[in-house]
């Protein structure tokens, strides 16, 4: 999708939920609630990238173990890349490709691998295309070479998972934390309408609506940070 063809997307979103909001007699709501397409589509777009980037580490190992197999093969680095893209899923396949066409016209190989990793934001394919760049200054086996990058980053991904599956209640309870709210807010609309009532009705309740969503934001990236561990 294009950038404008989503910006068009979320500016329809917007106004249809303005409209239903004024619709439903919330006026006052209108424009606080229009800003809940844009964000949840900044929300949705980070979630993809992020997931896509998650998929590209996880394929990172097998993607060097294919490249040094071709290596070895006697092809040459363009060619491994080639083959590898072929063969790889998605993200890798699409990257790698797109780094086969830019040094088809006339890009050198190992810029276009680093743009590669700066867009992943992978540090292991950052350590594998320094590697990748040495040797083709000092020579020798290049196969070996990424041989020995693929162990490093299989030894990273164990640690990296284990410390994922040691975090995951602590990342469950935030998950909780941050909707229970709004699962709370959900259920006295439903059963006892007229108890939020004076919420939308004076300025002290939109007061405090925007007080409680800034302790909301706060306490979310709080939480994050806690069961956010780097190594």
């Amino acid at each position: 999708m294009r950038p404008q063809d989503l910006a068009f997307l979320v500016a329809i979103a917007s106004l249809v939920v303005v409209a239903a909001t004024m619709l439903l007699g919330g006026g006052l709501l209108a424009v606080p609630v229009a800003a809940l397409a844009p964000m949840g589509a900044v929300l949705w777009v980070r979630n993809r990238i992020d997931k896509r980037r998650k998929a590209f580490a996880d394929q990172l190992d097998g993607t060097l173990q294919l490249m040094a197999s071709s290596l070895r093969a006697g092809h040459s680095m363009l060619q491994a890349l080639s083959s590898v893209a072929k063969e790889s899923e998605e993200p890798t396949a699409s990257e790698l490709a797109r780094v086969v066409n830019e040094t088809r016209v006339g890009r050198p190989v190992v810029p276009a691998l680093e743009e590669a990793a700066e867009r992943m934001q992978s540090e292991d394919f950052v350590w594998a295309v320094q590697a990748i760049a040495i040797n083709r200054e000092v020579g020798g086996s290049l196969a070996e070479t990424l041989d020995g990058v693929a162990g490093t980053i299989r030894e990273r991904g164990q640690v990296r998972r284990q410390v994922a599956a040691l975090s995951a209640e602590g990342r469950l309870s935030a998950v909780i934390l941050m909707l229970l709210p709004f699962g709370v807010t959900g259920f006295l609309l439903m059963s006892n309408p007229g108890y939020l009532a004076p919420f939308i009705e004076s300025p002290l309740g939109f007061g405090l609506i925007g007080v409680g969503v800034v302790l909301l934001i706060v306490g979310g990236f709080w939480l994050r940070k806690v069961v956010e561990i780097e190594f």
